[in-house]
Parts: structure tokens; C-alpha cells; sequence
């Protein structure tokens, strides 16, 4: 178990970033490329070191308003749909806006789309638009245009042509692109993923304000409401594991600071869920072989995103580990028994019992019997922890109040 609960907000803030590029094939670079070419342009403008850093920072997280559409956030990058483009900026800012640690990077993510020309839903035009907005902007259009298949220099001629005929974008900054497009190490730079990940491991922002136990709850409920955004069906699966696992804890007798791990790993425990297309997760039916074998990745990316977070290793642990089985039929790791630890065993337990009871795209969600009937036949199977089912089927009622519930739309 945890003491002195303490996170760097920098390392966590980066992995939240991976996050939001999690696709099927992968972890794309989107929101750290981004990042890297929002740093150039602040540092050349010569913002205040602050301003910098607030704007590396939006920059990772600045598309977190589509991250729950799978489809949406992967066709945003190249299209200038107005409702797209306008709507999941907002959505970003709603987020963010009331979050004690986060809310100063709500405004920049805003208006990070609003046109230096005008025709925005703030009514903004020109320099009304909040600068650190308007340098994300430029960022992320440099970004998308950016083709890994072939060599960046071949590149660099066009992409500084399309911002120059666009009047999207404040002439000011393209000046400075222009500028800056001329020094080779710019464009290395953002192609180099070692260099971008180390230059993000030296931000200071937040230093001063290691995140403790609650600020990382506070955290983890946003993005756990990113995750069971990602289909109707799952929309409070999360919060649902994090209370009923939480209350297990508390009945079993863990100290006040390890259930409040517990509800934090069950808050984050599908966070690679980002990875998967809403087509799948809405599917009315049995899933493919295909299908099933992109769903096994989730509790894979769940865990190598939260393990790069200093002090969050248990956690990560933890929620990677939940699909795992006693007798050693569960993904990803194929752990055996013995290598399953509590924490994961009653993770497992409390997702399973919250997954029952909760409709699907294909049923309706379970009575505490039919709940429990499955749960008991999993134990004769030897793939869940007896003990923490007698816990649980003692307290099925009252882990069932918890349980917050969408009844299946035909």
C-alpha cells in the first residue's frame, strides 16, 4: 500500500496526455507534437514563463473534449467541420473549467479553434482571441499535417504554404513560423519523440503543487467521466467500480487512505478504453474475433500509461490487472495466481459485479441474483477470489444502491 501519497502533476499530466492519442494501433503523438511546437512559438513571442508553461500544458490535453468519441477524435485532426471543431473545444472547457488543479488551462483549450478572422461562436476576432489559444491553433494545424511515412524536410515548404494562405490564423505567429521554419533542429525537434517526452519531463509549473491524495481523486473523476463517455452504456461504469470497490475496502477494513486508493484505481482502472471505437463499445451483439482481441488491449494501456506516473505503480498495477483470472485464462499479462495481488482480485470482483448489473448494448442490466449467480459460478471456476465474493454477496444489497444504472434502449 501507498504512504505519503504524493504526485509530481508533470508526470501524470503527461500520461493523461497519452491518453487522450490512445487509438487501436496505438499511442499516436498528437498532443505531445503539439506541445513541442506551442513551446517554439511561445518562447519566440517571449511570453512570460508561466504563460509558457500553462500553454505546454493546455496543449497536452487540449483535444480531451473529443476523446470520448473515438471516431470524432480521430477525424477532428483533418477536418474544419465548424460543429467538430467548435463543439469539442467547448466540451474541453467544460471539463476542465472547475477543476481546482486544471481549471487554469480551461480558457486557452476554449478557443484554441477560434478563426484570427472571425466567425467564432465567442464572438472573437483577431487578437480578442486569447493568445495562448491563438498559438495552439497554429500548433495543432502544424501538427496534423505533419506525414510520418515521409522525411519532415520534404514537408516543411507545404505546411508553412497552407498557414500563409489561411486566414484562420494570426499573421503574427505565421511570421514566426516563417522564421522558425528555416532552422532544421525546429523541425527534428518535433519529430523526435525522445526529445519531446524529455523536454516535457523539465516543466516546473506545478512543482510546488505535488498533488496529494485528493487533488488526484479530483483529477481522476474527470477523467473518468472522458472514459465512460465513450458509450451510453458505460456512462457511469467507472464512478460505479471506484464506489463499490472503495466500500469493499471499507468493510473489509483497510485504512482511510487505502480505500480512498481504491476508489482512485477504480476511477482510472479502463482508462486505456480510450483505445477502443465507439463502434465496438456499442455493438448489439457478440463481438469478433477482431473485435474482442481490441477490446483485450484496455487493462494493457491502462496500465503502461498510469506506470510512467512517478508513485502511481500500485495503482497501475491494479487497474492493469483486472481482467486477470485466478487460474490464468485472464489478459493481458496471463498472470497466475499467485501473482495477482488483493488489490487486483477485489478490483476484478467489484468491475464484474458493476458490469452485471449495468445494462449492455445487447441486455439488460442483472437482478442482485442473476448478478450473484454468475459471480458464484466464477468461483467454482477458480477464476475470482472467493473471499472477496463472500464480502461482496453478504453486501450485494447495499453495493447494489450504489450501482447507478441505464436501463437498455430498444
Amino acid at each position: 500500500m501507498l504512504t505519503n501519497f504524493q504526485i509530481h502533476p508533470v508526470s501524470f499530466i503527461k500520461a493523461m496526455s497519452k491518453a487522450l492519442e490512445l487509438s487501436s494501433n496505438g499511442i499516436s503523438k498528437h498532443h505531445r507534437r503539439t506541445a513541442i511546437i506551442s513551446r517554439y512559438i511561445g518562447m519566440k513571442l517571449g511570453i512570460n514563463q508561466n504563460q509558457l508553461q500553462v500553454l505546454i500544458y493546455a496543449s497536452l490535453l487540449h483535444d480531451i473534449g473529443a476523446a470520448a468519441n473515438w471516431d470524432e477524435k480521430h477525424f477532428i485532426v483533418h477536418t474544419d467541420n465548424d460543429n467538430l471543431v467548435f463543439n469539442h473545444a467547448e466540451a474541453g472547457y467544460r471539463i476542465l473549467k472547475e477543476s481546482a488543479r486544471l481549471g487554469i488551462l480551461a480558457e486557452p483549450i476554449r478557443y484554441h479553434h477560434d478563426r484570427f478572422c472571425g466567425g467564432n461562436p465567442s464572438g472573437f476576432v483577431g487578437t480578442e482571441i486569447p493568445l495562448l489559444s491563438r498559438i495552439i491553433h497554429v500548433a495543432d494545424r502544424i501538427e496534423v499535417q505533419i506525414d510520418d511515412s515521409q522525411h519532415i524536410f520534404r514537408q516543411r515548404d507545404k505546411i508553412i504554404s497552407d498557414l500563409q494562405e489561411n486566414a484562420f490564423f494570426d499573421p503574427e505567429i505565421i511570421k514566426v513560423i516563417r522564421d522558425m521554419s528555416k532552422i532544421d533542429a525546429f523541425w527534428l525537434d518535433i519529430v523526435n519523440i525522445d526529445y519531446v517526452n524529455n523536454f516535457i519531463n523539465t516543466l516546473s509549473f506545478f512543482e510546488k503543487l505535488l498533488f496529494d491524495l485528493n487533488d488526484m481523486i479530483s483529477i481522476a473523476e474527470i477523467f473518468a467521466k472522458v472514459v465512460d463517455a465513450t458509450s451510453p452504456f458505460t456512462a457511469t461504469h467507472s464512478k460505479n467500480v471506484a464506489k463499490v470497490c472503495k466500500e469493499l475496502a471499507r468493510i473489509i477494513g483497510f485504512s482511510e487512505q487505502e480505500v480512498d486508493q481504491f476508489y482512485l484505481a477504480g476511477l482510472l482502472h479502463d482508462l486505456g478504453k480510450l483505445a477502443i471505437p465507439n463502434k465496438i463499445l456499442d455493438k448489439r451483439g457478440r463481438l469478433d474475433n477482431d473485435e474482442y482481441e481490441i477490446v483485450k488491449q484496455h487493462p494493457y494501456y491502462s496500465y503502461r500509461i498510469m506506470e510512467e506516473v512517478d508513485g502511481f505503480q500500485t495503482i497501475a498495477s491494479w487497474a492493469g490487472t483486472h481482467h486477470e483470472r485466478l487460474d490464468g485464462s485472464g489478459y493481458p499479462f496471463k498472470l497466475a495466481s499467485a501473482q495477482i495481488s488483493f488489490g487486483s482480485r477485489m478490483l476484478a470482483v467489484a468491475d464484474i459485479y458493476c458490469a452485471l448489473i449495468e445494462a449492455r448494448p445487447y441486455r439488460d442490466g442483472m437482478t442482485i441474483e442473476e448478478a450473484l449467480e454468475v459471480i458464484n459460478e466464477m468461483v467454482l471456476e477458480m477464476k475470482i477470489d472467493a473471499n472477496i465474493v463472500d464480502v461482496l454477496r453478504q453486501n450485494a444489497k447495499l453495493l447494489y444502491t450504489l450501482i447507478a444504472r441505464k436501463e437498455l434502449i430498444s
